[in-house]
């Protein structure tokens, strides 16, 4: 066993590598279709909000806001206060900001690694932009689906807080302190560097996973597997390919539920995709979290049940709220 996990990354790319070269074409559709859903409806609707997120944090206004938060959600999450900024920030600008936030506290001392990674899947979110924006609106045409979306993630995220703090000691639940503010000049300059970086690299992990899908459509493994699904549960063709190419990359997976009626299990699974997050989205977060002692380990299942209680609540707004 250990040397099967040894020689996998390399058998892995040897794998990629002949696969590139025996559909070459495939892989190119891969980023044309990776760019296509970037420029169509990742950027426009992030980048507005990867800038702001940026914009509050280096103003000093991140801090101050999430003050007020620090006492409350420390308690409930048993964790030092200073967590509610990058709840806060992970919930309005979206992957890959809240991991980020905490990466940032475990450098400043403020917050030790094992928090951190406890707390990693409850602030690694995704934000309004992308649920009420390039979900609500850009798959389903309802800003009201949007905000049930989003409003169902956001409660998870909350409800997966409580039950991470389970078993857990109190913390100091002192005030966090506020770090200093920069010059709006110097701050506007900074976002709008940092929301085009992010931007950059989300669209590049988009376009690494999207060359993937590609090359899976055209060995036939993704249409298989996908008949194969909707044949067992009674799913949709169309949603079982969203939620195979949803749980690799998500944007593509939401693209590829684009044209869906809005049925409860259509709706549910746009819940689940933004929280589970995709291994794109995972290896987005990794890539912050790097000259950190953050242990990953436990994103993955945390991000599973996150998706789950998502999928969870949105029934559950279905089943309560009138249709229309």
């Amino acid at each position: 066993m250990t040397r099967f996990r040894a020689a996998l990354p390399a058998v892995s790319i040897l794998l990629l590598l002949v696969a590139l070269l025996l559909r070459p074409g495939a892989a190119a559709e891969g980023v044309r279709g990776g760019l296509s859903a970037c420029a169509g409806s990742l950027i426009p609707a992030l980048f507005p909000f990867l800038l702001l997120a940026r914009l509050v944090n280096a103003t000093g206004l991140g801090d101050r806001l999430s003050a007020a938060l620090a006492r409350p959600l420390g308690r409930l999450f048993r964790a030092p206060g200073c967590v509610a900024a990058p709840f806060l920030l992970g919930l309005t600008g979206g992957y890959p900001i809240g991991a980020a936030a905490l990466a940032d506290l475990t450098r400043e001392g403020r917050m030790n690694a094992e928090d951190a990674a406890r707390l990693l899947p409850v602030c690694d979110n995704t934000g309004p932009g992308f649920l009420v924006g390039a979900v609500g609106l850009g798959v389903f045409g309802s800003l009201k689906i949007g905000l049930l979306l989003y409003l169902s993630h956001a409660l998870a995220a909350f409800v997966l807080g409580l039950l991470s703090a389970i078993g857990q000691p109190r913390h100091d639940l002192d005030a966090p302190r506020s770090r200093p503010s920069l010059p709006f000049s110097k701050a506007l300059t900074e976002s709008v560097a940092g929301a085009v970086d992010a931007s950059l690299k989300i669209c590049g992990f988009v376009l690494c996973f999207s060359v993937l899908c590609a090359l899976l459509r055209t060995a036939g493994l993704f249409d298989g597997a996908a008949g194969a699904l909707s044949f067992h549960t009674g799913m949709e063709l169309r949603a079982a390919r969203a939620l195979l190419t949803g749980l690799l990359e998500l944007g593509g997976g939401v693209a590829a539920l684009r044209g869906s009626s809005a049925t409860p299990v259509n709706l549910c699974l746009a819940a689940f995709l933004p929280g589970f997050g995709s291994l794109s989205v995972h290896c987005q977060t990794l890539s912050v979290l790097a000259g950190t002692d953050i242990k990953a380990s436990r994103l993955f299942a945390g991000r599973l049940v996150h998706g789950l209680i998502s999928a969870g609540l949105m029934l559950g707004f279905q089943i309560i709220l009138p249709r229309g």
